[in-house]
């Protein structure tokens, strides 16, 4: 297959390579986190209220990250958001207590969140809109490529160095392959699309067509099925089932080589005959995902059930084409924004419930997920319209 059916150019390059480089750093410690926070005198609570504080700042940050992106062009935004997690991890690295770790997350999302407007804005700018599927699809297995082995090789860390050192040397690599991310961005060279009325954020919402306020909602249904139990995955493979900490890395590393390898094929279809049936396959395997983990009760169980979530990924890529299709190009970045601190501000609330539910039973936010999920589902095949789809 030639190279520009896979949507590669200059601009992708450079972007890809700076999500590689920063996942492959975030990698190796972000799973373990909340580990990290329990080492570090955090309660069960307050980790849950961690993923709640998460996913409110993702949604608060999108809409400014994307202002910048839009107002300041896609380099300097994006070098301008490397520098900011610097700092954040720098505060992770040192935290000597579990408070701090908020303070870094603060700095740390600016990455993660604020940079996500600038990510996707820069395959709607570049691609036509038959190659964007492909061209997500680039982006997604460069960015989980590292996703593959670093968990396996933090855990491994873990063990030699113990849960903090092995953090925090995780750390501290990241912040190295951040700088080298900022010398990447340096290469993006895309020309700012100018907003000659200056559209301000309520014109920005009344700019989404209807098609795109309804793929919001069902992804809120099925974010806050991910969200009231994300943060608890590691707990409850290490604590509830008695996985080991390179176990659990290798469990990510068989849920990233499953949405790797299902990624190709299922953009390269999207492009071709619509996005719509993937989109519904991949919310389906959200909703599917906790209930397998909760099902589970062995290391070979477990296994199969990260298979599941791997295939969450398979039509992650025509979810984004959707988005960036459906937006107008001025106001791109700006409307990515306001679409997730939409969606991030309403499953805020999800983790922190995860941890209420969790003293109940660690089950039960799991089972609770899945059928948030499936409802999430439910509303996507009912109400977006193929038609708007593909």
């Amino acid at each position: 297959m030639r190279v520009a059916s896979f949507g590669l150019n200059r601009n992708l390059v450079a972007v890809s390579v700076a999500m590689f480089l920063m996942s492959l750093g975030e990698q190796l410690w972000k799973k373990f986190l909340p580990k990290y926070l329990e080492a570090l005198g955090a309660p069960v609570t307050t980790i849950g209220l961690f993923g709640t504080a998460e996913d409110f700042l993702d949604g608060v940050y999108q809409y400014p990250g994307g202002w910048i992106g839009d107002r300041f062009g896609r380099r300097g935004a994006l070098v301008l958001f490397v520098a900011i997690s610097i700092v954040g991890y720098a505060i992770y690295a040192f935290a000597p207590r579990w408070p701090w770790i908020f303070v870094g997350l603060v700095f740390v999302t600016a990455w993660s969140s604020m940079a996500s407007p600038t990510l996707f804005s820069t395959i709607g700018d570049a691609l036509p809109p038959r190659q964007r599927a492909m061209g997500f699809t680039v982006q997604a297995i460069l960015k989980r490529l590292p996703i593959a082995v670093a968990p396996t090789l933090g855990g491994f860390l873990i063990v030699s160095r113990g849960l903090t050192g092995g953090v925090r040397i995780s750390l501290l690599l990241t912040v190295a392959l951040a700088v080298l991310t900022m010398i990447a961005c340096g290469f993006i060279s895309i020309e700012r699309i100018p907003d000659p009325g200056r559209t301000r954020l309520g014109g920005v919402w009344k700019s989404l067509p209807r098609e795109l306020r309804r793929l919001l909602l069902s992804d809120v249904f099925i974010r806050t099925c991910e969200g009231m139990v994300d943060v608890f995955l590691v707990l409850y493979a290490t604590n509830v089932i008695g996985v080991t900490a390179p176990q659990f890395g290798f469990l990510i590393a068989v849920q990233m080589v499953t949405s790797m390898v299902a990624y190709g094929p299922a953009g390269h279809l999207a492009d071709r005959t619509g996005r719509k049936p993937f989109v519904v396959a991949t919310f389906a395997f959200f909703a599917l995902f906790p209930i397998a983990v909760v099902l589970s009760r062995s290391f070979l169980s477990l296994t199969a059930a990260f298979v599941i979530g791997g295939l969450r990924e398979v039509g992650e890529p025509a979810r984004k084409a959707m988005i960036v299709d459906m937006v107008q190009p001025a106001l791109r970045a700006r409307s990515i924004g306001l679409y997730y601190l939409v969606r991030s501000l309403c499953i805020s609330p999800a983790a922190f419930l995860g941890g209420l539910l969790w003293n109940v039973t660690p089950a039960f936010p799991f089972m609770l997920a899945g059928a948030i999920g499936l409802a999430g589902t439910a509303v996507f095949a009912i109400t977006v319209d193929e038609r708007y789809a593909s």
